[in-house]
């Protein structure tokens, strides 16, 4: 097994308490709405959304290649706007990686911007690290997911004010 690490800077053009609001507090009744064709559901398995809540994120057949990523909230802190969250089941566990969190963590940006500051930790499988073209795929979708977040926030402005 090795282990690894990667990150992804996104400027984002909302203000941090929508974004925060609407891409970690509600993000499993908002991300079945913004992404039907990939997301089928968003469960809260145990807990009521803090630290230690696990949830599942139920994919459609679109996606190939797992149907659901189970994750736990390991780190929550509203004030500062940070998520830490390890992924227990699903997604690339078993498949590339033996285990990996991920790190959201959002900055002011200045004149109702944000900045989110993506960290991915790994372990995996075998004696082979994560490739540059398989970093840039996960952080590009994990970016991704807050990109349209932002999208639907610029194009409901009255949505998590």
């Amino acid at each position: 097994m090795v282990s690894g690490s990667f990150s992804k800077e996104t400027p984002l053009s909302v203000p941090i308490d929508r974004l925060w609001k609407a891409r970690i507090l509600d993000a499993h009744n908002l991300l079945p709405k913004i992404f039907p064709a990939f997301i089928s559901s968003v469960e809260i398995i145990e807990g009521d959304g803090g630290i230690g809540t696990v949830g599942k994120v139920n994919l459609t057949e679109v996606v190939g290649g797992y149907d659901f990523v189970k994750s736990k909230i390991e780190e929550l802190d509203n004030e500062k706007h940070i998520v830490k969250e390890s992924v227990v089941e699903g997604g690339l566990i078993g498949t590339k990686l033996n285990s990996y969190t991920l790190e959201h963590r959002f900055e002011e940006g200045g004149e109702g911007k944000t900045v989110e500051r993506l960290t991915v930790e790994y372990e995996s499988l075998d004696e082979t690290p994560l490739s540059p073209e398989e970093q840039s795929q996960i952080a590009g979708r994990l970016s991704g997911v807050t990109k349209a977040v932002e999208g639907y926030l610029l194009a409901n402005p009255t949505a998590y004010v």
